[in-house]
């Protein structure tokens, strides 16, 4: 994630790809101190209108970038390796809370300083990872919002198989660098066979095996195909999309810019309600909290969109059961 009038791509893609904070201290609090907020991104540079409303949980709290708040933002522009690097810049800054986004940039963070308060989004497996000690008691100097991947995945392949009901072999794109989205293959087989589908997993980590990628999955006879998040999935989404348009196979996808590339439906954390509880994480900590006596939360509220377009296109029928429950709908 606020005003709902932020074009909702540029939250998406940021999701997957990048984290801005903007501003926090109590409204109406007065402050001669300004505060340093370390930013470490997984995604591309962005501009600052590409960014610009996603934060207005925060500036409610009172913080205001140039008057009790700056800013020092690191990106990644897609490559893993560069986040370690990145994260050790920003502790030479002596910020007073690095936020990060993803797994990825927050193991980077948590390795490169185990004293500054780091406040994380959407980091699959924090107690796995060894970045809690346990999500009701983090111990250290993590805290923030896991994701929760399982559960998520499991849902979102009941969705696909109410509008594709004859679907048993799914196509799952993966990313092996990247650990923005959560994927674990171990939990996401374990989650495929107790749904009683067979998963064909294709990791590629490069933007010209894409296409290969999906044309391999059709050469294995998949019915359907799931593409978790990535920055490199992101980044190149119409080209995934023209490429399973061509095998005329449905696409479940995990963001909005991804739905609108040409995925047949979407189900995702909710973004506005995530950013929400972030921004209380960030304002609690600058007001002396510690990440250690913080618990971490995991999100409760999901968004499910659907592309009637792309079911048109493909010759499948959206159930009205679904229609219903759609927060979203591309017509």
């Amino acid at each position: 994630m606020l005003d709902r009038i932020v074009d909702r791509r540029c939250f998406i893609r940021g999701l997957a790809v990048i984290l801005v904070i903007e501003p926090l201290i109590a409204r109406g609090q007065t402050t001669k101190r300004t505060y340093l907020i370390g930013v470490l991104s997984p995604g591309p540079t962005l501009r600052p209108n590409e960014y610009q409303g996603v934060w207005t949980p925060l500036r409610e709290l009172g913080w205001v970038e140039g008057e009790n708040l700056r800013f020092e933002r690191r990106w990644a522009e897609g490559k893993p390796e560069r986040l370690r690097p990145l994260a050790d810049e920003l502790v030479r800054t002596h910020a007073d809370v690095i936020v990060t986004i993803g797994t990825d940039a927050t193991v980077a963070a948590r390795d490169a300083t185990a004293t500054i308060p780091i406040v994380m989004l959407s980091a699959a497996d924090p107690v796995g990872t060894g970045l809690v000690e346990s999500l009701a008691r983090p111990g250290r100097n993590v805290t923030g919002i896991s994701m929760v991947g399982p559960e998520i995945e499991a849902k979102r392949l009941a969705l696909l198989r109410e509008v594709v009901p004859s679907v048993h072999r799914v196509g799952v794109l993966v990313d092996p660098t990247t650990a923005v989205s959560g994927y674990s293959r171990r939990e996401s087989e374990a989650t495929y066979q107790r749904l009683g589908l067979e998963p064909i997993f294709v990791e590629v980590s490069a933007r010209e095996r894409l296409e290969g990628a999906v044309t391999e999955m059709a050469r294995r006879r998949v019915q359907a195909i799931v593409v978790n998040r990535s920055v490199l999935f992101s980044l190149n989404a119409q080209t995934i999309m023209d490429a399973a348009r061509a095998h005329s196979l449905p696409v479940s996808v995990e963001d909005r810019g991804m739905l609108e590339a040409g995925g047949l439906m979407s189900y995702t954390i909710d973004d506005l309600d995530q950013l929400k509880h972030f921004a209380t994480f960030v304002d609690r900590i600058l007001r002396g909290a510690k990440p250690a006596d913080l618990p971490v939360e995991q999100p409760t509220r999901f968004v499910l969109a659907v592309n009637l377009k792309t079911a048109k296109a493909l010759g499948l029928t959206i159930p009205q059961s679904v229609l219903l429950r759609a927060d979203d709908v591309i017509r």
